[in-house]
Parts: C-alpha cells; structure tokens; sequence
C-alpha cells in the first residue's frame, strides 16, 4: 500500500465500516436471493469511492445526523446496479476479481437485481422528503443510463472523438460523482454557491476516476486490476489513450491498431503492441496530463473552504484518485 492510500485508509477506515454496516442493514430484509446476487459485487472489495464523498462533503458543510450512513449507500447502490448491467451486456467474465455475477446468478436474475439496486437508491432518496435531492438522483439514474445507451451504439467505432467518449464518461461516471458530492452538500443544507462548488468538485474527480480506470486497462495487470487486463478493447469499448493515438498515428499503424479494435480479439504479443503504440503516440501521456487538470481544479476548489481535517481528507481522495493502482 502506498503511503498516500495508507494515510488516507488511516483517517476513513471508521466511515468505512459505518458504509459497510448501512450496506449489509439496507439488503438484509429483503429476498435472499437479492441480498446474495447484489451481495456478490458489493462486498467484493469496492472502494466506496461515492458513498464516501458523500460522507464526507455532508460533513465539510456541518451536517452531523446518523442519516448519513443510510443516505450514502444510495450512489453505492446505483453504481452497483450499472455494474451488474454492464457486465450481462458486455459478456463479462470478471469482475473485481470474481466470477461475474451473471456468470454464477444467471442474466436474468443479474439484471432484475440491479433494477432493484436502483429502485432501492430511489426509495432511500424518497426518505429524505427532499424534492431536489430525488430530483438528483433520478437525474443521475438516468443519465446512467443514456451514457450506457450511447456507448452501446457506439461499441467499436473507431471514429469516435474525443468530445464524444467526454460525454459518455460525464454521463457514466461523472454525474453519479458530481451526485455523491453535490446530495452531500443539499443534506446538509449548505448554500447554493457552496452546493454548486461541491457538484463542481465532484465532477473533476469523476472524470479523474474514469481517466485513471481506462489507463489501468493498459497499465496495470489482472490481479491488481480485478478484472481482464484489454476488456474494454475486447468489448468494443474505446477510450481515451486509444482515441487519442487513434489520431495521432501514422496510416499504416492507424490501419493495423483499427483492425484490431474492430476484430475485439487479440493475441498476448498483438495487445503487448497496442500498449507500445498508445505509449509511443502518446495516448497514456495524454491521458495523464488530463486527469492532472482536473485534479488540480479540484484542488483549487478545496482550497476556497476553511482548513479541517475533512477538506484535507477530500484533497487527498483527488489525489489518490489520480494515482490509484487498481
């Protein structure tokens, strides 16, 4: 573990347990048979990432009720549900470094229990009698799901643009973290300008996150990963370092890296090349140089709140976010 994540696990590891505790309390009086299929993937070894945002800007805007617990398992729920989804859709064979959940459950059974992850985010919402923060969330949900809708259409195009993969991942990732922070802040009853600040900061970190997510595919490894290492090329899915050098390359390696993505099958030593590619048409570097960006914006908007614990706690989830190895 890195010195950066053992601080940060140090100063999160109490709101950890309390989100684990609201996770396992919020599916046990429900059908066995649910509890076990969502229970595959969430206690799985999930970084909850979101609901410990939530957490944690609810409290950087002075809100201290126990509520919060339950209130933040909301975008761990969501973003289960697009995970179980996802993986039925794409035919995947791990996740987090287990069989996925289809592949033990059955597709049918996988889908339905995500629709009830999602249903249940929506009924915790409701508990709070709060119209903007369900107007939230149901925003969230369904941008989920166009994102979702429009990397389907897209699935191994290789002209997709760079703007275009922008505005998938702000749909997929982006808005459910913007979410996480932003329901923090109107929880809290924090004024407009800190509520907007907060969804601002949200926003970078989301895009950080799925920047450092599609950068793993091609620099980490299945163990660390969870998952198989060139899934997303395998599933048509093309992300930015391959967008990038995509544009970037001479014709004939353009033509051989095109071929490739559209065959979705690949041999060790041809994916081996593709990472020397992405590396040597500087796709990764890119990449990198993005998510810094918005790291340092976040950082900027950190900066205009008071000094606490928590605001230094936030800081360093952005950058942790940046330079998470799996």
């Amino acid at each position: 573990m890195t010195g950066l994540k053992q601080e940060l696990m140090d100063r999160v590891s109490r709101d950890l347990d309390d989100i684990e505790k609201a996770l396992r309390a919020s599916l046990t009086p429900h059908l066995d048979l649910v509890a076990q299929t969502a229970g595959h993937l969430i206690f799985s070894g999930g970084k909850r990432l979101r609901p410990l945002l939530n957490m944690l800007c609810a409290r950087l805007c002075g809100y201290t009720d126990e509520f919060i617990k339950r209130f933040s398992t909301i975008v761990e729920f969501l973003h289960a549900a697009t995970l179980l989804h996802d993986d039925v859709v794409d035919g995947a064979s791990m996740r987090r470094g287990k069989p996925a959940a289809h592949l033990i459950y059955g597709a049918p059974v996988t889908v339905l229990v995500g629709d009830f992850l999602l249903a249940r985010a929506l009924s915790i919402a409701a508990e709070t009698k709060n119209p903007k923060i369900i107007g939230v969330i149901a925003d969230i949900t369904e941008s989920m799901c166009q994102g979702e809708i429009v990397q389907l259409i897209r699935k191994g195009d290789v002209g997709l643009t760079e703007s275009q993969y922008m505005d998938v991942i702000r749909r997929k990732t982006g808005f459910l973290i913007q979410g996480a922070c932003q329901t923090g802040a109107i929880i809290a009853g924090a004024p407009e300008d800190v509520e907007q600040k907060l969804a601002a900061f949200g926003f970078h970190i989301g895009v950080v996150f799925q920047i450092a997510d599609d950068l793993l595919d091609y620099t980490s490894d299945t163990q660390a990963l969870g998952k198989t290492i060139g899934a997303d090329l395998k599933e048509g899915k093309l992300t930015l370092p391959v967008i990038y050098s995509l544009d970037k390359a001479a014709p004939a390696d353009r033509q051989w890296m095109t071929n490739l993505i559209q065959r979705m099958s690949f041999s060790d030593g041809e994916f081996q090349r593709l990472v020397r590619l992405l590396h040597q048409y500087g796709g990764i570097h890119y990449c990198q140089e993005i998510a810094l960006s918005r790291v340092n914006q976040a950082r900027e908007i950190m900066d205009t709140f008071a000094p606490s614990e928590t605001r230094d706690t936030l800081t360093m989830i952005a950058e942790y976010t940046l330079n998470r190895k799996s």
